[in-house]
């Protein structure tokens, strides 16, 4: 920070002006990309994918909730955990105040995990969460949708994430899948995205972006290293 250059108003406004030609190109550049991914070719969902949520039983069909477009984020939270995914959960933390902007959009959204519904639940009581949140422990949606993998998937260096072979041994991994219904139900798969893929959707990051010291996470372990579920910081 003390190595940092200290310039003048007038400077500084054309260095800042500079950097706006680039933030333009970089959005006009963002809004094409956009583009590209509504004019995606979709896929016809036909497995009938059953969810445990807090109104019982319900069908991937039943999650639009009466609208056209459906928003899943893939929650790593495998059966055998006591608590969910602690960057899902940064990650989490911003659902709740998007989710009505988002339906009057025509757009619904839900998480979904693979532990059972009780300890989802539990944990989203923990979280102070209200959005909905259900339990794919009883179907193959998880696998289907490239987000958990077979111990033996594993073991033999089969498993695939984010479109490339994928060497880790952990059962689940992050994502985010959209899908459509049209207007005589059938149900189709939009887009999906994982990995660095979910990052722009994390509101503290790009908020982080902005500031001197960015994220702040040169000379960690790894890039995450600092984080904790928000109740877990001292």
């Amino acid at each position: 920070m003390s190595q940092h250059p200290i310039v003048s108003r007038e400077e500084w406004l054309e260095a800042r002006k500079r950097l706006l030609a680039k933030e333009r190109e970089f959005t006009h550049l963002r809004d094409a990309l956009s583009q590209e991914r509504r004019e995606l070719p979709w896929v016809r969902v036909d497995k009938p994918y059953v969810f445990q949520g807090p109104n019982g039983e319900e069908a991937l069909s039943q999650l639009f909730a009466g609208r056209s477009q459906l928003i899943v984020y893939h929650f790593m939270f495998a059966p055998e955990w006591d608590a969910g995914c602690k960057s899902c959960s940064f990650w989490a933390d911003s659902f709740n105040g998007i989710i009505p902007h988002l339906e009057h959009r025509d757009v619904s959204m839900v998480a979904i995990a693979r532990a059972p519904l009780a300890k989802l639940q539990a944990y989203e009581r923990r979280m102070g969460w209200s959005f909905k949140w259900l339990s794919s422990g009883q179907s193959d949606f998880n696998y289907d949708f490239g987000v958990s993998f077979m111990p033996e998937e594993l073991a033999q260096k089969r498993a695939t994430y984010n479109y490339a072979p994928f060497s880790g041994d952990i059962t689940d991994k992050q994502g985010i899948s959209t899908f459509i219904k049209d207007s005589d139900g059938t149900l189709f798969h939009a887009y999906s995205c994982y990995a660095r893929g979910v990052d722009p959707m994390n509101a503290a990051y790009q908020y982080l972006d902005l500031v001197p010291k960015g994220r702040d996470e040169q000379g960690l372990a790894f890039p995450m290293e600092w984080l904790r579920r928000r109740d877990e910081y001292t």
